[in-house]
């Protein structure tokens, strides 16, 4: 067995790259929702507004959605290692200056400085997983233990969120990710190195980097802006326009720029692009579904913001199940296909279990939502690790980077987009049935809104099997190289459908 280094390395060795990375991207799902439980005792002890308060979000999800090309980039050019260890060290001390904040300006610059230094270390986590496991069945466990760990961040945050807010202090939401980046720091020493030759030369695209930062931060925040103004606000119309425009003239720059920050055979790639849709639009559905799990638990059946996080650790244990044990297991033996498109139908199941729900619904745990808890969770964890894998897999080594920068940033737009057009669905479904109800009552019309925003996720479940299937299963006619290998011998392959789609 050859490491990254091109030299002998040891079995322990690698391994020891798995554990490392799947801290580090803890760390940064994590973050993206410990926070929400803890943002009320926050708001409270620095004197935030209610109209300030949501930048303790915002602030960790622009900069970390703006940035993630760039910080491909930057982990292609210096050593995917490299880049991860500054990734880990930097955001541990983000979050201890927030630990510490003494005003609302200090939290919310430690936030954004959080999303800066998660942008460098979820593209060079991916990427390391990417080169050090090349061998098939390795390969495959490897990535169902990442995509576990990273499907059961978000609800795993929920849950820690809360115990910490509750029998300790706010304060800890942040603390808790300086000793565990600490380990993961400790741990990097134990990672192969970089390949000699393997970063990527030639000068940052600047152009690019200024577009596609303003571009995903725009669309980003016009996707939270919606969730409270609605989608018609002029604010939201103007940023989701100018978003897309900045978008549209970053590809036109990259299509000319001799050093592209994301080099478009990363997206033309037939499998890779299937990969991509895949897991932006589960994203959309399932952070609507989590958002949904919050609010009925708590508002309908009057669980504590602990019991509400403790429900979800079924989904979080399906997940772990579905990614390791069946996804993990058919890795290279069965085409991602066979993988991602039942995934997709069983998460879409288990959002069609809710829709049945009605305000005079009994033993809803055993009947509604732990079915769906655990539809959703198998469906994800089947997804999460095949395109995990299929997103990365046969690129050019300088190309690493950028294609797990693209991949995280298809999570955190599917993500945003989700949270606001489900929110927003539900809400105007709410309000539609308050007025036309013969007689209206806040929990049945809120009950409507949520089966609305469910149904609507289901929809859009089936239709990504729908989308992706014809771009994941084998290539009809062998031999067809492609688009972005075939031209490359050193490139990273596998021989393995998971790894080498044909269409």
């Amino acid at each position: 067995m050859v490491d990254s280094t091109g030299g002998p390395a040891s079995r322990r060795q690698r391994w020891w790259t798995l554990p490392v990375v799947s801290a580090a991207q803890l760390l940064v799902v994590l973050d993206g929702t410990i926070v929400n439980i803890a943002l009320p005792s926050a708001q409270q002890a620095l004197g935030m507004s209610d109209a300030s308060r949501q930048w303790v979000v915002t602030a960790y999800a622009l900069a970390f959605g703006g940035l993630l090309l760039i910080g491909g980039r930057i982990s292609g050019a210096v050593g995917h290692r490299r880049a991860f260890a500054v990734g880990l060290a930097g955001f541990a001390a983000a979050s201890a200056l927030g630990g510490i904040a003494a005003s609302p300006a200090v939290l919310f610059a430690a936030r954004a400085l959080q999303g800066v230094f998660a942008a460098a270390l979820a593209p060079a986590g991916l990427s390391l997983l990417t080169t050090t496991f090349t061998e098939p069945r390795e390969r495959g466990r490897a990535f169902g233990v990442f995509a576990a760990v990273g499907a059961a961040g978000s609800a795993v945050g929920l849950v820690v969120g809360g115990l910490l807010t509750e029998y300790a202090d706010w304060r800890w939401c942040l603390h808790i990710n300086v000793p565990v980046a600490a380990l993961a720091l400790a741990g990097t020493v134990f990672v192969p190195r970089d390949r000699p030759g393997a970063p990527g030369r030639g000068r940052l695209d600047v152009a690019g980097a200024l577009l596609s930062a303003a571009g995903f931060a725009a669309v980003v925040y016009a996707f939270n802006e919606a969730e409270s103004l609605g989608w018609t606000a002029p604010r939201v119309l103007g940023l989701l326009g100018g978003g897309v425009l900045l978008l549209g003239a970053f590809v036109a720059v990259e299509t000319r720029s001799a050093h592209p920050l994301l080099p478009m055979r990363v997206l033309l790639h037939r499998g890779r692009g299937g990969a991509i849709t895949a897991i932006a639009l589960m994203f959309v559905a399932m952070f609507g579904f989590y958002l949904f799990m919050s609010y009925y638990t708590q508002t309908v059946l009057g669980y504590t913001p602990v019991q509400a996080g403790l429900t979800l650790i079924v989904n979080a244990v399906a997940t772990l199940l579905g990614s390791t044990f069946l996804a993990g297991r058919l890795h290279g033996r069965v085409s991602p296909a066979a993988l991602i498109v039942p995934g997709l139908v069983a998460a879409a199941a288990g959002m069609l279990v809710l829709t049945r729900l009605t305000p005079q619904s009994t033993d809803v745990l055993p009947l509604y939502l732990v079915p769906a808890l655990v539809l959703t969770g198998l469906g994800l964890g089947c997804v999460m690790s095949p395109t995990a894998s299929l997103a990365t897999a046969g690129v050019r080594p300088q190309d690493v980077g950028a294609a797990s920068a693209a991949y995280n940033a298809a999570q955190q737009l599917g993500a945003a987009l989700g949270t606001a057009l489900l929110n927003t669905v539900a809400t105007s479904a709410a309000a539609a049935h308050l007025a036309s109800a013969e007689r209206p009552t806040p929990t049945a019309a809120s009950v409507h809104g949520y089966t609305t925003a469910l149904t609507v996720a289901f929809c859009i479940l089936l239709a990504a099997a729908c989308l992706t299937a014809p771009l994941t299963v084998r290539r009809a006619q062998r031999g067809t190289p492609d688009p972005d290998t075939h031209a490359e011998p050193g490139a990273l392959t596998s021989v393995t459908s998971a790894q080498s789609p044909r269409g």
